[in-house]
């Protein structure tokens, strides 16, 4: 008879940090392999499996926090966009995916498999690119006007008090 997989539970917080145990995860190789190998179960849990194992990532919102941005400015203008997450994985923003909710700024990663959450730093290098239309915000990336999807405005600045 097989042994059952070993499963283990993994948290995620508000800055994208993850926690074992109460222990902060902080191997940038573990933090990429984490984030580039999840999976989203049919009932819609993220999962990582590695060798066997089954990891689980519980998040309050996604697993995904951007933590900053790394910008290719000429002229004032936004040129382009890099997502920096925990652990230095990195993909390029697709600003067709941006959307709010909350008063929280979301784009797509993974090639649309998951939503990610714009942390506090990665907002304020954002913002002066971000524009309110009177229709809702939009970004002005590659000269080329992005709608912000979603109800509320983004917020303009993320004042941590």
């Amino acid at each position: 008879m097989a042994e059952p997989a070993r499963e283990y539970r993994y948290q995620v917080d508000r800055d994208g940090r993850i926690f074992h145990d109460g222990t902060e995860i902080v191997d940038p190789a573990v933090l990429r392999f984490f984030l580039r190998a999840m999976t989203r179960t049919d009932d819609g849990r993220c999962l990582v499996l590695c060798q066997g194992e089954r990891n689980w990532f519980e998040a309050p919102d996604t697993p995904f926090v951007i933590q900053r941005l790394r910008l290719s400015v000429e002229g004032g203008l936004l040129l382009a966009a890099e997502l920096c997450f925990p652990g230095d994985y990195r993909e390029p923003l697709d600003p067709r995916t941006l959307e709010t909710e909350r008063d929280l700024l979301f784009c797509g990663v993974r090639g649309g498999a998951f939503r990610a959450r714009f942390g506090r730093v990665a907002v304020q290098q954002l913002a002066p690119f971000l524009s309110d239309g009177g229709e809702g915000s939009t970004l002005l990336l590659g000269g080329v006007r992005h709608p912000v999807r979603g109800g509320a405005a983004v917020p303009r600045s993320a004042d941590p008090r």
